[in-house]
């Protein structure tokens, strides 16, 4: 049992994923009067739309012509905004039990590996699975882990005026390098290769901003990194200081080794996606996936999927069709909680209408 939980404690709606759906869904539990928690293993919102590719463009969400990734991530954030949503973001989930409160009420634990959320209903919206990033197996990467080597851009003004090396070459590792050459101060591109994966326009960008701009902008191919170093004001570099101050690169066509000085290191490798320990909490999986039925509920009660992990017969892995899903999890998670109310809501129109109605009574 449970004890010494207070009202407050318990959200209505948790949400198991902070990507497009997820974000919606947080939105629609926001105009449904529920309370809503984002639990998501990245340390930004956004899912593989921030992680992946926040500099493409995308061309089948309604109401948009073409909208760039990052832009609809940032138009979602800004939609759940209102309804103040707790965010716990960089945290994994781990179980998935039921406990009773001192009040007698059945309520979801889920645990991460950073603590326990208690919720009433739970909407799973982790897309492919737990999204985890490609680590880097050099000597000094774990070291120097969210001290000067990121696995992911958060705020990327950060690095304005700052000495760059980014490491991959894919979609995500070109679009973040270009999108970096124009505020730091050195931006160097590493990759074991001479082919890159990413999309052709993405590498004649970088290309030519190196071709025009050879001091500060560089592209490293047929290059690995073979260490991560500490580093200080006088150029000394060893794995004992804090701060990462440089990287130790060898050329893998003749062998030849070279220490570079940066500010900071984004290994930008992928992704690595899984259900991880969503498998041990007795969920129907079909092809991976979640089974649900036309109400977005799995087979254990209180507990919806929406998006790209969800499967049924007709299932289409669009943002738009994760929009739709994510609204119809929140409706009948509301009937789930109280029988009474009405899973089709009210337009939003009326909603907002109402809802002015009634602080303006307040004032």
């Amino acid at each position: 049992m449970t004890s010494l939980l207070r009202p407050e404690d318990i959200h209505d709606i948790t949400i198991l994923g902070g990507g497009p759906t997820g974000l919606f869904a947080a939105f629609y539990a926001g105009l449904r009067n529920a309370s809503c928690k984002i639990v998501d293993s990245m340390p930004a919102l956004g899912g593989r739309l921030t992680a992946v590719y926040p500099e493409k463009f995308i061309y089948d969400v309604a109401g948009f012509p073409k909208i760039l990734a990052k832009d609809l991530v940032d138009n979602l954030i800004a939609q759940t905004a209102p309804y103040n949503p707790t965010l716990c973001l960089d945290e994994v989930a781990q179980t998935l039990t039921r406990v009773t409160t001192d009040s007698g009420e059945s309520v979801f634990s889920l645990a991460t590996d950073k603590g326990t959320h208690l919720t009433r209903t739970l909407v799973l919206a982790a897309g492919v699975g737990q999204y985890t990033p490609k680590k880097h197996s050099a000597p000094g990467a774990d070291l120097f882990e969210n001290n000067g080597v990121s696995y992911a851009v958060i705020e990327k003004n950060i690095y304005k005026g700052r000495r760059v090396v980014v490491f991959g070459g894919g979609d995500s590792a070109l679009d973040w390098a270009n999108e970096l050459v124009p505020i730091a101060k050195e931006v160097t591109l590493v990759h074991r290769s001479e082919k890159f994966r990413a999309h052709d326009d993405s590498v004649r960008k970088f290309l030519v901003a190196a071709e025009n701009s050879p001091l500060a902008v560089r592209a490293l191919l047929n290059t690995e990194c073979i260490g991560f170093l500490g580093g200080n004001d006088t150029g000394d570099f060893n794995h004992g200081t804090a701060r990462l101050g440089a990287v130790r690169l060898r050329n893998i066509d003749d062998s030849s080794e070279s220490t570079l000085a940066v500010d900071d290191a984004l290994v930008l490798f992928g992704f690595n996606s899984s259900l991880g320990k969503l498998r041990e909490w007795g969920i129907e999986l079909v092809k991976d996936c979640i089974a649900v039925n036309d109400c977005m509920e799995t087979s254990v009660p209180g507990v919806y999927a929406a998006g790209d992990i969800v499967e049924y017969r007709g299932k289409l892995k669009l943002i738009a069709t994760g929009f739709s899903e994510a609204a119809i999890a929140v409706n009948f998670a509301k009937t789930f909680m109280n029988p009474k109310e009405k899973a089709q809501p009210l337009h939003s129109t009326t909603i907002m209408e109402l809802k002015e109605k009634r602080e303006a009574r307040k004032k």
